[in-house]
């Protein structure tokens, strides 16, 4: 697990979407600086952002994208449309899920299963094959679904939540490991009020952009700003604005920092031809193989550094 710090200073509280157990909590535990702060768990994504919007928290979490699933949408809209945050890092955890059940229970004795729409639609073939036609309820998070066969006088309820969720519910897990890709990843971000961590060589940068006008080309013109200076898009998605039927936005997640020049100028361009320009943040990307990357930037800006000041000495 990476440690991708702020730059701010140890926060003194953190929001998360609550209770305990979800995987969120799970990405905060994963950083000693969050984990270490007193944790606020919240209900839902919105009610996160807007915590720290207002000032209640310090720092919050929250998931933004799965790899089965994709893009967080309630995320995402509120980042975008109702709060002023702006992102400090990005956390990427492991998606393992298992079926949670009261101690005792069986799989002939499960009537209803419960967790998170995304989380039950990453496992509806193990579902589809050991409880065809089993009803399934939506809950807020696998947490709450864990916390909800918990409690329930009904024994044949079950939850899809993680081991952790398990452990401090009490739950027994009965088939473990039920998500049908193994390889599954949720990405969150950490978000603040405001500031911009430095550049470390090895980040992202996360806009929202509104079109001029909504005309045949009008992506294109956006798009090609960023081919013109050879900079990557990670993640391109479009949102409607909720202003009228068939008014888009844009989300755009590029490669590099704000600091960095070809970067700013792209993001002037775009400021000046564009409607409006929304900045999420500039921060250090996640991976495993972030800090050897950061490692190998840093050290190529050093030789570099040595190289064009050994030129200017020759100077005469």
């Amino acid at each position: 697990m990476q440690d991708d710090r702020a730059t701010t200073g140890a926060p003194r509280s953190v929001a998360y979407l609550g209770p305990r157990g979800t995987f969120t909590e799970q990405a905060v535990l994963s950083q000693p600086d969050l984990a270490a702060a007193e944790l606020i768990p919240l209900p839902s994504m919105a009610e996160v952002l807007f915590a720290v919007h207002e000032g209640r928290a310090d720092l919050g979490v929250v998931p933004i994208e799965n790899a089965i699933e994709g893009t967080v949408n309630a995320t995402i809209d509120t980042l975008a449309f109702d709060v002023d945050l702006a992102i400090q890092r990005e956390l990427v955890e492991p998606v393992s899920l298992h079926l949670l059940v009261r101690p005792g229970v069986t799989l002939d004795g499960i009537t209803r299963v419960c967790s998170i729409p995304v989380a039950t639609a990453q496992c509806r073939d193990w579902l589809r094959e050991h409880l065809p036609g089993v009803t399934t309820l939506a809950a807020n998070s696998t947490a709450e679904a864990a916390e909800a066969c918990a409690s329930s006088d009904d024994t044949g309820l079950a939850a899809i939540a993680n081991r952790r969720a398990a452990e401090v519910y009490g739950l027994d897990v009965l088939a473990e490991e039920i998500e049908s890709h193994a390889e599954n990843r949720t990405r969150f971000v950490v978000v603040a009020r405001d500031g911009i961590p430095p550049p470390t060589g090895h980040d992202k940068t996360s806009i929202v952009v509104f079109q001029q006008a909504d005309r045949p080309g009008s992506l294109l013109s956006i798009l090609q700003e960023f081919a013109a200076r050879s900079i990557n898009l990670t993640l391109l998605l479009s949102r409607p604005t909720k202003t009228s039927l068939g008014d888009y936005c844009f989300l755009l997640e590029l490669d590099g920092h704000v600091a960095d020049e070809v970067v700013a100028d792209c993001l002037r361009s775009l400021k000046s031809t564009q409607a409006d320009v929304k900045f999420l943040g500039s921060y250090p990307a996640a991976g495993a193989a972030a800090p050897a990357r950061r490692d190998e930037v840093t050290t190529a800006q050093r030789a570099a550094d040595d190289w064009v000041r050994n030129l200017r000495d020759q100077i005469r």
